[in-house]
């Protein structure tokens, strides 16, 4: 088991807290920088997908994971970004100024949308939300003339400084690059006093505006950073498909989104990356199971929808924390054994949110 002696109160914050987390996050960023030698265009292109839905999943989980403000309609967020970006590509616009654009109209829808959270909360704030996504798809329907309506609307490649990004390799590295910024900031405005009062407003609104936290300012910050990330994920998500329709950015792309958090692991930013990664991987993982169905289970058309609910069942009965938390739960069993106790973790029910997966 690992003990830290901490002899400056900058260790408390630091991005990296000892050593050991050093290696294994440089090991991966060093297999992420090889991985276009390494791994195959087809599975280059699953990371890709990836990245993506991983900077759309920060963003969320700054919101309801760290904020406690739940958003059932944020696909419509990567609607903005996404036809902001295609709007803007096809008049010539370079990529980091476009981007910049998309990600700063998603914001501001986001603090519009996030005026309903100053009212209301709870169950009421996602249905504000969902008919937010619902209006947003009706207006990206509707509006023939920006959009293209129901037939959609192609978007070309993307291209930096007038290099096409055509090739998958390339889009693979603005991914990475887009998904490392990310998450940077996410990490750098947690340790911030910003994001510090995200905790407690999550924690307790009372205690928050008890302790001199403007609650209308920190949950509009918190809608416009969450929404600019996920048109950040909807500018590069329309680059990556190269064509874009209203109805991908629906209610499915929401539960989607939902789903991915909290399988994840709610109040971790691990746990977005690991629902990134289940969400683009469950669909492979269940084409291959196929093989072993019988063909009248195999050739059903829900099948991957019912996997989805009976895996969101399990995970909320059986592990609410997540991925993440089954991940806590398994290096705590390596470090302690065998000194482990069942129970252990059932005890944390009495703290804070905040306490839980440190």
């Amino acid at each position: 088991m690992r003990f830290i002696f901490k002899t400056r109160y900058d260790q408390d914050i630091a991005l990296a807290r000892h050593g050991g987390q050093r290696f294994w996050y440089a090991l991966l960023a060093a297999c992420l920088v090889l991985a276009p030698w390494l791994l195959p265009e087809y599975w280059l292109a699953q990371l890709s997908f990836v990245f993506i839905y991983a900077i759309v999943a920060v963003g969320l989980m700054l919101l309801a994971g760290y904020t406690g403000q739940f958003s059932i309609g944020h696909a419509a967020f990567m609607g903005v970004g996404a036809y902001c970006e295609a709007w803007l590509a096809a008049r010539g616009w370079p990529l980091p100024l476009s981007l910049a654009c998309s990600m700063a109209l998603s914001a501001a829808v986001g603090v519009v949308v996030g005026l309903p959270a100053l009212r209301v909360k709870g169950m009421y704030l996602a249905i504000a939300t969902l008919s937010f996504g619902f209006i947003v798809e009706e207006v990206l329907a509707r509006w023939e003339s920006v959009t293209g309506g129901n037939a959609g609307l192609s978007v070309p490649p993307a291209s930096l400084f007038g290099v096409p990004l055509d090739s998958t390799a390339s889009f693979y590295a603005l991914c990475l690059v887009c998904v490392v910024g990310s998450t940077l900031v996410a990490l750098n405005l947690l340790r911030a006093p910003s994001g510090r009062a995200f905790v407690a407003i999550r924690d307790s609104e009372v205690s928050a505006q008890s302790m001199g936290i403007q609650l209308a300012r920190y949950k509009s910050l918190a809608f416009a950073v969450s929404a600019a990330l996920a048109g950040l994920g909807g500018a590069l998500y329309a680059h990556k498909m190269q064509f874009i329709s209203p109805d991908q950015f629906g209610l499915v792309q929401s539960i989607d989104l939902v789903l991915m958090i909290v399988i994840g692991g709610l109040g971790s930013i691990h746990g977005a990356f690991l629902g990134a990664i289940f969400l683009i991987g469950m669909p492979q993982l269940i084409s291959l199971g196929k093989d072993f169905l019988p063909a009248a289970m195999a050739q059903a058309a829900g099948l991957q929808n019912v996997v989805y609910g009976v895996v969101l069942i399990a995970f909320v009965m059986l592990e609410p924390m997540g991925l993440y938390g089954r991940w806590l739960k398994l290096r705590t069993w390596l470090e302690l054994y065998p000194f482990y106790r069942r129970g252990m973790f059932r005890r944390q029910r009495s703290y804070m949110k905040s306490e839980r997966l440190r």
